[in-house]
Formats: structure tokens, C-alpha cells, sequence
């Protein structure tokens, strides 16, 4: 296991643990390594200095903080906003422009929906007077 202080495009910072640093680079190279905070995939390797233990003095311990825990009190709020849209709400994957306008044309019964859509497509229903918000989590298939 590997340890990488990891650094997003908006300036975030946040560690990842990786099996190894073969496994970074592949899953960096295909874009599956995503900020813990905003959810950007526009994510590198940060600055680290080694750790390095002194002879004269006994290594300080790392504090103990299990993975499952949040690192960024952002990411807790991620991680609250991900349980309520799964709970409250269907995902409907690369469909959601169209999902969207036929609830909003009275074509599809109304529900809550989340998805993706390319900024063209949302633009277009903003334009048409639908109400849509982005939302900062990734769909399920690209999370670290």
C-alpha cells in the first residue's frame, strides 16, 4: 500500500491510499481518481516529503483515522448529500436531459431524478425555463 497527498484542478487537498503505485497510474490514466472533496477527476500528485525516522528519536506515530472515516468536513457533507439522493430520489444515469424535459412537458410522471448531462443538454433545459442543479458527487461508476 501506498500512501499519496493528492491535489484537485479547484486547489483541494486530500490523501489516498493505493495498492501500489502501478495501480495510481492506471486508475489515474483512466480518470477513476477523483477528488474527495468536490468530486473533480482533474486530480494529481502532490508535493510529499518522506518520512524519514531520526536515529536520536523514536518516530511520532501517525494518528489513527480509519479510511471509512471523512478526512474534510466537505466530505462528510458529500457523503450525506450521496445517502439522500439515493434514498430520495432515481438515478437515471446519461438519460437525465431527457428524463427531465419529459416531466417537465407532462409526458413523465414528476419525481426526483439525478443523472448526468452534458453542459450543452443542461443549458438548453435551463433555457427552456426547467429547473436543474448540478450537484457535486460523481455518477456511481466513477468513484475512487
Amino acid at each position: 500500500m501506498i500512501r499519496y497527498a493528492l491535489r484537485c484542478s479547484q486547489d483541494h487537498s486530500f490523501d489516498s491510499w493505493f495498492q501500489s503505485a502501478a495501480a495510481y497510474d492506471a486508475l489515474a490514466a483512466k480518470g477513476l481518481v477523483s477528488c474527495a472533496i468536490c468530486g473533480g477527476s482533474e486530480v494529481t500528485k502532490a508535493l510529499m516529503a518522506p518520512r524519514v525516522a531520526g536515529t536520536d528519536a523514536p518516530e511520532a506515530p501517525l494518528p489513527a483515522r480509519p479510511l471509512s472515516e471523512p478526512a474534510h468536513p466537505a466530505e462528510q457533507m458529500l457523503r450525506v448529500l450521496k445517502e439522500h439522493l439515493a434514498k430520495n430520489s432515481t438515478y437515471v444515469g446519461g438519460r437525465f436531459a431527457s428524463e427531465a424535459r419529459a416531466m417537465h412537458l407532462g409526458e413523465a410522471d414528476a419525481r426526483p431524478i439525478h443523472g448526468e448531462a452534458a453542459p450543452e443538454e443542461a443549458r438548453a433545459l435551463i433555457e427552456e425555463g426547467i429547473a436543474i442543479a448540478p450537484l457535486p458527487i460523481l455518477p456511481p461508476d466513477k468513484t475512487n
